[in-house]
């Protein structure tokens, strides 16, 4: 069966978030422990990568993902693209360039932040990674994952989101749109944006995206992008039911 398994759920800040002493920082529930955003569509045969977050070697080892057959980015933030480099390993495995998919835009950025991977060796020792970049369109077929993509605002920002079956991911929203909004009929996972919970100029706060949820009716709801306003266990009790917070590590099934 497919699945998805969440990678990381953190804002770009992390959560221990670097020099906080709140009680979500120093907590002892793993649960509480986020690293940055990404999410790994695992087919039966395929694995498709969305994200590629600092942390991203760390993600990999722990959940002992072995394979990735494509990377997509959603857009080109700090904290969605800066763990592209450690692709070089599935380079190294496969002999062959990672495809990576994306906006022109995200990807004109992965060219300019990882240029030395798109020119000439500058000396002979040290492994380069080795990306095939691809434009994305209205869907995007890894092998047995097919993934269909459209567009929400992240603030000011037309950031990729993505439908995979029953389940749908949309990290960094704060407004979906009525094309988009379509797509998200009829879901049994539904993992979205609730970065914390005051209102925000361009992500969803827990309020609205409570709200956004409740209109989508997907059987099950995860907030993911998750800041330190959040303690995994007293928050879960606070949400309505089908709802709850994302944790590094949980696995969804995915439904045809």
């Amino acid at each position: 069966m497919m699945e998805a398994v969440i990678l990381g759920c953190g804002t770009s800040h992390g959560v221990p978030m670097v020099a906080c002493d709140c009680p979500v920082c120093t907590s002892d529930d793993p649960r509480n422990h986020r690293t940055r955003c990404s999410v790994a569509i695992l087919g039966e045969k395929s694995t498709l990568l969305v994200d590629a977050p600092p942390e991203l070697r760390l993600q990999l080892v722990r959940e002992r993902i072995r394979r990735v057959d494509a990377v997509l980015i959603t857009h080109s933030h700090a904290d969605h693209i800066m763990g592209l480099d450690d692709v070089r390993r599935f380079n190294e495995l496969t002999g062959a360039p990672m495809p990576l998919y994306g906006q022109s835009r995200a990807l004109q950025d992965v060219r300019r932040v990882f240029q030395y991977a798109f020119e000439p060796p500058t000396q002979e020792s040290g492994g380069l990674p080795s990306y095939e970049l691809r434009e994305a369109g209205a869907q995007v077929e890894v092998g047995d994952v097919r993934a269909e993509l459209f567009e929400v605002l992240h603030g000011k920002l037309p950031v990729l989101a993505l439908r995979v079956g029953d389940f749908a991911y949309l990290t960094d929203v704060s407004e979906i749109g009525e094309p988009a909004w379509e797509r998200l009929r009829g879901l049994g996972t539904l993992v979205m944006d609730a970065t914390r919970r005051a209102p925000h100029p361009s992500h969803f706060h827990l309020e609205k995206a409570v709200e956004v949820a409740k209109a989508l009716g997907a059987r099950e709801t995860y907030f993911t992008h998750l800041s330190h306003d959040y303690d995994y266990e007293a928050t879960c009790a606070e949400l309505p039911g089908g709802i709850d917070l994302a944790y590094d590590g949980l696995k969804v099934p995915i439904q045809p």
